[in-house]
């Protein structure tokens, strides 16, 4: 195993627990243990992967999701005011492009983070969708989102 994954993760889990005990030295003794089993079962339960995570990426999507989101809020709530709610409640089935893994359990909570969206089910590559409005252009706003965490893993499609 690369020393660089375990580095990582054991700086990510120990800035965790210093955020946590609030900055306080006195603690650290049984933060150090926990940084220890949370950085052995994090490398247990998700290895480290070959692709690498690109920080502009990181940025790109982040700033992507936040839109995305504000959009689906304001449509959603668009709907919520109307006297008779014009919804197309349906369920759409996507073939995914993303490699198995960390890329699809990602686009599968980035989608229901989402307002308007939640994935009902993922069998294979095919990703199971219930959308409030199938009216509108999902198929394209998933491929987006595919395209955005593709970059942003540095994975192909």
């Amino acid at each position: 195993m690369r020393v660089a994954p375990v580095l990582r993760r054991t700086l990510a889990f120990a800035l965790l627990w210093w955020v946590l005990v609030e900055g306080s030295s006195v603690s650290w003794g049984i933060g150090l243990a926990s940084v220890g089993l949370a950085t052995f079962a994090s490398l247990r339960l998700w290895p480290p992967a070959h692709w690498r995570i690109s920080y502009a990426g990181v940025a790109a999507f982040a700033g992507w999701f936040l839109l995305e989101s504000a959009k689906g809020a304001v449509q959603v709530a668009a709907l919520a005011f109307q006297r008779r709610p014009d919804l197309a409640p349906r369920i759409i089935e996507i073939s995914l492009a993303l490699p198995a893994g960390a890329a699809t359990v990602l686009i599968v909570n980035v989608l229901n983070l989402l307002p308007g969206t939640m994935c009902t089910d993922v069998e294979g590559k095919i990703l199971r969708v219930h959308v409030l409005d199938g009216r509108l252009p999902v198929v394209e706003e998933v491929r987006a989102a595919e395209a955005r965490i593709a970059r942003m893993l540095g994975v192909t499609q």
